[in-house]
């Protein structure tokens, strides 16, 4: 049982090592409710390792991981996800075979309250709850904008309008902090703005907090609130993104030392 007064996430001195090379070292970060923060750094700083790590996919080498207050050791991805942590990836992983309103209604699975035999037999449990979650499917693709391609599959969908769809994946699984990783990736100027709106919009309207990766430093700068910077695994600064913006140490390690 998580504990609402704890940080959503809060990551101590956590280090993942493979075989002899350290990915992340001494890793600190913890985000309270309503928060916006970004994870910037340049390629290979260990970012979306951080994210690994804070969902389950790996497991720390050292340090401690919790959701709510409550240790992740051992815990697997889906068990995550149901502590309230969701996450898109920086390659969109849809199913690409679904329909866009199925994508959305396996999400909301997770919160279903039927057991197996219920969906064998077709009870009225069943079908009570296949009703609410496609209720429910259909007004979250409305709010992105997708509820006119519910039955078109996933795949036909245009490019910026996976990320809409992954996002509102994410969303069904009714998180409480939402893991975007590279969300601006390969869109354009426009897109990118529309997006920024979006996140703006979801984070009031579904009450979540927001934590993202992004290589668009304008995106990142007018979107976070705080942010913390990667090198070569460790963090080099984290603060306001004024304060981030003008660090020698940041425009070092993004732009070389010109002394170096």
């Amino acid at each position: 049982m998580t504990d609402a007064s704890a940080p959503l996430l809060a990551m101590d001195g956590v280090t993942k090592r493979f075989g002899g090379l350290t990915a992340v070292s001494d890793f600190q970060v913890s985000i309270a409710a309503g928060e916006l923060v970004g994870l910037i750094g340049p390629n290979g700083a260990g970012k979306t390792t951080v994210f690994n790590l804070a969902t389950g996919v790996y497991q720390p080498s050292a340090g401690r991981i919790q959701v709510g207050g409550v240790d992740t050791a051992g815990l697997t991805p889906d068990r995550i996800t149901a502590m309230g942590i969701a996450r898109t990836f920086q390659n969109i992983r849809l199913f690409d075979e679904m329909t866009v309103l199925e994508n959305v209604k396996t999400a909301y699975n997770l919160r279903a309250g039927y057991g197996l035999l219920d969906a064998i037999f077709r009870t009225k449990r069943f079908r009570e709850e296949e009703a609410g979650l496609h209720g429910k499917a259909m007004a979250l693709l409305e709010t992105f904008g997708l509820a006119g391609d519910a039955e078109e599959r996933a795949a036909s969908l245009a490019y910026g309008e996976q990320r809409r769809l992954e996002i509102a994946r994410a969303l069904a699984t009714e998180p409480r902090l939402v893991i975007l990783d590279e969300p601006a990736a390969g869109m354009n100027s426009s897109e990118t703005e529309d997006l920024m709106a979006m996140l703006h919009d979801i984070r009031g309207r579904f009450d979540v907090t927001l934590l993202l990766i992004e290589h668009d430093m304008k995106f990142i700068m007018q979107m976070c609130e705080r942010i913390v910077v990667l090198d070569q695994g460790r963090i080099i600064s984290t603060g306001s993104p004024a304060a981030v913006k003008s660090d020698p140490v940041v425009i070092s390690a993004y732009l070389g030392d010109p002394e170096g």
